[in-house]
């Protein structure tokens, strides 16, 4: 049989991303491109297709096959207490500094990113309450738990899980933490308020903030170099002063070092280093003369700008960007410098697709309201 130029299954391939985009609102541009055809070719001969072309065309026939190509594509590896000695290191090394630095009545704020059905974020229960006595854990912690697949956030809010899963608990704590249901295992009703599970995308979607644990363990593999580094900056964002990361063994904080420092490197515990925000963030407005000779805003208008919980741009009647609070600077990597440049010729400018049609806003006059775009990407 003829070979089929790489060239023509790679065109195929973006062909079936850009079904999958526009169809289901799955955007797996960043994800290791290697992996993903190794997991559709996986559907394909299940399906006993031998072009990409023929299984675009199936699916569109078969929509209950976008559910299993899904699974296989956002496979979700989890369990209970994985890795045990990396937990045993995060509740020895961490928790106590992390504790040691609130008062007794300040809250305690976690995110289990790419939480998958659950095991990890009610892990991170576990520990938390056995550290700091379960009445504490109930009045002071709040665990946001998110994850792209709907399937798997269904199933975590259901905190329901079988012997074969329980397994890697240990006895006692299985007995206090669980409740009989059936012939299975479900996570204590009274805690499970404390774990509060929600859909995020880390490539597109803004961040939760004022994080003090961050655990993402095994997440950052399944995405390409660029990814992973615009996903660290977000989570860099997210985390409060103090803050703690806790990664999967199997990955590292490469070219991180000026924003996480290791705690305990081989368990891929990380502390946060340096600030939420840049030393210096964007300025809220350029000089008039960026701006073409329009009024620079007041402090007051500034600091609503600023004070926005959605990225905010500010762009002039030329098209240059002559405005960003401080959300829009970290999520988008904007410097000073970029205040007074084309706006189409800033990176940010191809993210979302809306934007990307965007060529004239007017600036605001003194008494009217200032034409921002809110993303939250």
């Amino acid at each position: 049989m003829k070979a089929v130029p790489a060239e023509d299954t790679d065109q195929e391939f973006d062909e079936l991303l850009l079904m999958l985009k526009e169809t289901r609102g799955f955007d797996f541009t960043g994800y290791k491109r290697t992996t993903l055809m190794r997991r559709v070719r996986r559907r394909m001969d299940a399906r006993e297709l031998s072009s990409l072309s023929e299984y675009r065309d199936f699916l569109e026939l078969e929509p209950d096959e976008f559910s299993r190509l899904f699974d296989s594509l956002l496979i979700n590896v989890t369990g209970f207490f994985r890795d045990r000695p990396a937990w045993d290191a995060l509740r020895e090394h961490v928790l106590p500094e992390l504790l040691s630095a609130k008062s007794a009545r300040q809250p305690l704020r976690a995110w289990s990113a790419g939480c998958a059905s659950g095991e990890e974020s009610f892990t991170l229960a576990i520990v938390l309450a056995e550290t700091m006595g379960i009445e504490d854990f109930v009045s002071r912690v709040k665990i946001y738990a998110t994850d792209l697949d709907e399937d798997a956030l269904a199933e975590a809010r259901a905190g329901v899980y079988s012997e074969r899963q329980v397994s890697e608990v240990d006895k006692e704590l299985r007995r206090k933490y669980f409740e009989p249901a059936g012939t299975k295992y479900a996570f204590r009703r009274d805690l499970r308020r404390q774990v509060i599970f929600g859909r995020n995308d880390l490539t597109r979607d803004a961040p939760i903030s004022r994080v003090d644990l961050l655990v993402a363990r095994n997440t950052l593999m399944y995405f390409n170099a660029e990814t992973q580094s615009n996903i660290i900056r977000k989570f860099h964002f997210a985390l409060a002063d103090t803050g703690f990361l806790f990664l999967g063994k199997a990955e590292m904080l490469l070219n991180h070092g000026d924003q996480f420092e290791p705690v305990d490197l081989r368990k891929r515990l990380f502390r946060k280093i340096g600030r939420s925000v840049p030393s210096e963030p964007p300025r809220l407005v350029a000089p008039a003369s960026a701006a073409g000779g329009e009024a620079p805003a007041t402090g007051l208008e500034s600091a609503a700008l600023a004070a926005g919980p959605g990225a905010q741009l500010v762009i002039d009647k030329a098209g240059r960007l002559v405005a960003a609070n401080i959300r829009a600077g970290t999520l988008f990597s904007l410097r000073p410098r970029d205040l007074g440049r084309p706006f189409q010729d800033l990176e940010v400018s191809y993210r979302p697709v809306e934007l990307r049609s965007i060529t004239t806003w007017n600036m605001p006059t003194r008494n009217s309201s200032p034409p921002t775009r809110n993303w939250r990407p």
